[in-house]
């Protein structure tokens, strides 16, 4: 009989942990907010939500709202994904374990009595305490590690570097507001050009490269907020494809899952 995990969040994380569980043989259940405001959607579960369904490397996840939904989801061999912010559906199915893959760097209502194996993903959780294992998701020497007492390294505020950029690449609300997008997910841009704009102030990129990630249209966001980003490597693959950083950290999860179940 196939085990089942509940993966709370939906972003491309939580979908490279899903991905991986699921050719790995587990039937997957996960849940995110009614507006996911995932940035990497073209890889992320959550865009089922908004679009109904979504395939990401050759899986495929159907937006669930009822348990039967769930049920049929899942015998018709796909991932159900429900908006379900709080993962209340956990106390109205059976999992065998859970995976906090919200990244919200704190815990927002995990508890280590949720399911047999809870597993949380970066800071915010306590090995032992809230959850029975941390994954580390810093980028770095540790990333995908197992820390079985504990907690993971705290959150630095700097994105990781790629092709020699860090907070370069991140694209931030300039006030607060509803975006509007004016280029999509896979666009090539180059400094300075506009990419959105939150009530009429222009969001330009700081570099020239591929648009990796770009919040949904008609989103409303805090001033601050992160709303895309721009790959400077121009690798339109990496657009459509599961990270280094998701895959690493989806292996972490998987052998945590795996050691768990044959102790």
């Amino acid at each position: 009989m196939q085990k089942k995990v509940l993966i709370k969040g939906a972003g491309d994380i939580a979908t490279a942990v899903g991905h991986k569980l699921f050719r790995s043989g587990f039937k997957v259940v996960m849940t995110d907010v009614e507006k996911p405001t995932c940035i990497r959607r073209h890889v992320s579960f959550a865009n089922s939500i908004y679009e109904g369904q979504w395939q990401v490397e050759g899986i495929m996840a159907k937006r669930a709202v009822t348990i039967q939904d769930i049920t049929n989801i899942l015998e018709d061999g796909a991932i159900p994904v429900i908006a379900d912010g709080y993962g209340n559906i956990k106390n109205e199915m059976k999992f065998d374990f859970l995976v906090d893959a919200i990244l919200a760097k704190k815990n927002t209502g995990t508890h280590i009595d949720d399911a047999p194996i809870v597993i949380g993903l970066g800071p915010g959780f306590v090995a032992g305490i809230d959850v029975d294992m941390v994954i580390e998701t810093n980028r770095g020497h540790n990333l995908g590690r197992i820390i079985f007492h504990g907690c993971s390294e705290a959150n630095t505020g700097v994105p990781g570097d790629i092709g020699g950029y860090t907070t370069e690449r991140v694209l931030r609300a300039p006030a607060e507001g509803e975006i509007k997008n004016l280029k999509v997910i896979g666009d090539i841009v180059k400094k300075d050009d506009v990419i959105a704009l939150v009530e009429d102030k222009e969001i330009k990129s700081n570099i020239a490269g591929i648009i990796r990630g770009l919040i949904y249209d008609g989103t409303t966001v805090s001033k601050g907020y992160k709303i895309g980003d721009v790959d400077p490597r121009g690798d339109i693959s990496f657009v459509t494809t599961i990270s280094d950083k998701g895959r690493c950290i989806a292996g972490g999860v998987l052998e945590a899952i795996l050691m768990k179940s044959n102790e």
